[in-house]
C-alpha cells in the first residue's frame, strides 16, 4: 500500500505536534511534581523551626521578584534554578500560615488536612477533564487576566483596612479564578499554546498555591468559633 506524497508531510506534521505537545505535558507534570514537593519540604521546615512570616511587603518583592526571573531564564537552564528558588520561597512564607491556623483554630489539622485534599482533588478533577474534553478554553484568557487583577487589588484592600468579609469574597474568587487558570493553562499544552514547560509550571504551580490558600481561608472561617 502507498503512502498519498501529499498527505504524508501533513501526517508527519500532525505526529511531530503531537509529540511535542506530550513532551511538554510531561516536563510540565514532573516539574510541577517537583515543585511541590520542595515547596511542601520548605513550608515543613519553616513550621518546624517556628520561623515567621516575612510580611506582605517582602512577599510581593520576592514573589514579583522571583517570577520576573522565571520568565526572564525560562529558555534556559538557570530558569530552573529560579523556578525551585520561586516555589521554595512560597512553601517558607506557607509555613508560618498553616502554623497560625493548628494554633488559632480548634481542629486545625483538619482545616489544613481538608484544604488541602480539596486542592488535590481539584487539580486532578479539572486537569482530567481538559485533557478528557480536547477543549481549549483559551475563551477565558482575558476574562481570567482581568478577574485575577481585581480579585489582587481587592486583596489588598481587604488586607489594609481589615475588611474580613472581604477578604472572604476575594478568597472565594480566588478559588473559581484559580479553577479556571488551570482549565486555561492544561488546554494550551495540549493545543500547542504553551510550549515552555518551564513557564507551565509556574502558572500552574501558582494556580495550586493560590486555590490551596483560599480555601484554607475559607475553611477555616467555617471551623472557627
Amino acid at each position: 500500500m502507498q503512502t498519498d506524497p501529499i498527505l504524508a508531510p501533513q501526517s508527519a506534521a500532525i505526529r511531530d505536534s503531537a509529540l511535542a505537545t506530550n513532551s511538554v505535558l510531561r516536563n510540565t507534570y514532573l516539574l510541577l511534581s517537583a515543585t511541590l514537593a520542595f515547596s511542601a519540604l520548605t513550608a515543613g521546615v519553616a513550621l518546624a523551626l517556628g520561623l515567621p512570616h516575612p510580611g506582605l511587603l517582602l512577599t510581593l518583592i520576592g514573589y514579583f521578584g522571583l517570577l520576573w526571573g522565571v520568565h526572564k531564564t525560562a529558555d534556559r537552564a538557570l530558569g530552573l534554578v529560579f523556578v525551585f528558588a520561586l516555589t521554595g520561597f512560597m512553601g517558607y512564607t506557607l509555613g508560618p500560615i498553616i502554623g497560625l491556623y493548628l494554633q488559632a483554630i480548634p481542629n486545625g489539622h483538619l482545616v489544613v488536612m481538608n484544604a488541602f485534599g480539596l486542592t488535590a482533588a481539584a487539580f486532578v478533577a479539572l486537569s482530567a477533564y481538559a485533557i478528557a474534553s480536547g477543549r481549549r478554553f483559551a475563551f477565558l484568557g482575558g476574562f481570567l487576566f482581568v478577574g485575577i487583577l481585581t480579585a489582587f487589588l481587592l486583596g489588598l484592600v481587604a488586607i489594609f483596612f481589615a475588611l474580613p468579609a472581604l477578604s472572604l469574597a476575594v478568597s472565594g474568587l480566588f478559588v473559581l479564578l484559580m479553577s479556571g487558570l488551570i482549565l486555561w493553562q492544561t488546554g494550551e499544552i495540549i493545543h500547542g499554546g504553551e510550549t515552555n514547560y518551564i513557564h507551565a509550571t509556574v502558572t500552574l504551580y501558582v494556580s495550586i498555591f493560590n486555590l490551596f490558600t483560599s480555601l484554607l481561608q475559607l475553611l477555616g472561617f467555617a471551623g472557627d468559633d
